[in-house]
């Protein structure tokens, strides 16, 4: 069985940004089976909103970056949250993956944003950068 992760939206917008780091090496290997990812309806509402905001400049046209939603959502194991026990991280955005984490039993929350999910480990989910998943799924 793969580990299973959550991606936080600042994942996407980096890997979507530019094919040259390893937010895009993640990115590529959503639905290979190297893991699984976990979505909930909020999670997929704030990718969509955060992916099309002009400002991010993000290099392709916005029926692409649905198709990439759809293909998440395609693959995704789906989930939906009943309980809320807000607010535990500084931000309630990061509550929602933290929430969605737990729910779906993930290892990891995949993130750039590791100081804002201080104290995650207490639900037993670990937040990592992309860099460190990467180094965390090659072979042993």
């Amino acid at each position: 069985m793969s580990v299973e992760i959550v991606l936080d939206t600042n994942v996407l917008v980096a890997g979507l940004l530019s094919n040259r780091g390893a937010a895009f090496e993640v990115l590529a290997l959503v639905g290979t089976g190297a893991f699984g990812i976990n979505v909930s309806v909020p999670l997929l509402l704030e990718y969509e909103d955060v992916l099309l905001r002009p400002h991010l400049a993000i290099p392709l046209p916005p029926g692409t970056i649905h198709d990439v939603l759809d293909y998440h959502c395609t693959v995704a194991r789906h989930h939906e949250i009943f309980f809320l026990w807000r607010p535990y991280l500084p931000d309630p955005g990061d509550d929602m993956v933290l929430e969605l984490a737990v729910k779906a039993r993930c290892a990891f929350v995949v993130t750039y944003n590791q100081k804002d999910f201080a104290g995650c480990e207490r639900f037993g989910v670990k937040a990592i950068t992309p860099g460190a998943f990467l180094r965390y799924l090659e072979p042993r």
